[in-house]
């Protein structure tokens, strides 16, 4: 199963340091996910991170009774309270650890990767940065959940990723109440982060949300000595 698209934002030094890989919402796409981002909070850039918005293989989405969709993984349906669908994760997770060592052969360090996403997305960067990837700077996850008997749970290898999740207080298609769970059984394995409410917010990216992202980002990946020019 291969990626359909990439789109990048390249950094504005000469050299890149860092890098951010951002994985888009079931039915979405990398490009639709920046333009969501851009529409947001404007464009972005920075002088040393190069970002990256990959789009997810056309495949059969069970949830909707089989037909093709933009998604990363199938789902048996849109709850925690039932399995994984484990042969579609352990898929798409060949493509991600191929997407993220695409990136360190171009010099990025491991330790200078961030993956993250949205809904679908985030779930797919938990899964990634705690099991399939393990050695990243750290992984955020926005509107999103693990199943209750999930993976990563019982395979995870690496407790000291920073994580940071954000989940809108009103959202009724994946209720921040799935998300807090999500965090609390991680915390219970020894991750450490945030979890940030977002008030008024249905399942949907905010602009204070994102500003709050990007803070974070920026404090997990500063610039290094040879980001000087």
């Amino acid at each position: 199963m291969s990626l359909t698209t990439m789109t990048k934002i390249t950094q504005t030094n000469t050299a890149c340091s860092a890098a951010v890989v951002f994985l888009h919402g079931s039915g979405d796409s990398g490009q639709g996910f920046l333009n969501w981002i851009k529409f947001l909070i404007g464009d972005f850039t920075s002088p040393h991170i190069k970002f990256y918005f990959p789009t997810a293989p056309l495949r059969p989405y069970t949830p909707l009774n089989g037909e093709p969709s933009y998604v990363w993984f199938d789902r048996y349906i849109i709850t925690p309270d039932v399995a994984e669908h484990v042969e579609s994760l352990s898929s798409i997770g060949n493509v991600i650890k191929s997407i993220i060592n695409d990136i360190v052969k171009e010099g990025v360090p491991l330790n200078r990767i961030i993956v993250g996403g949205f809904s679908m997305g985030g779930a797919l960067a938990l899964h990634s940065a705690f099991r399939f990837t393990p050695g990243l700077a750290g992984v955020f996850a926005l509107s999103s959940f693990l199943n209750k008997n999930s993976t990563v749970y019982t395979e995870l290898k690496a407790p000291e990723t920073p994580l940071y999740m954000c989940h809108g207080e009103k959202d009724s298609m994946v209720p921040i109440s799935w998300g807090k769970k999500t965090f609390e059984e991680l915390e219970k394995l020894h991750v450490k982060g945030e979890f940030v409410p977002i008030r008024f917010t249905l399942h949907e990216l905010k602009k204070s949300e994102l500003e709050g992202l990007f803070q974070w980002i920026a404090k997990i990946l500063p610039p290094i000595d040879s980001d000087n020019p």
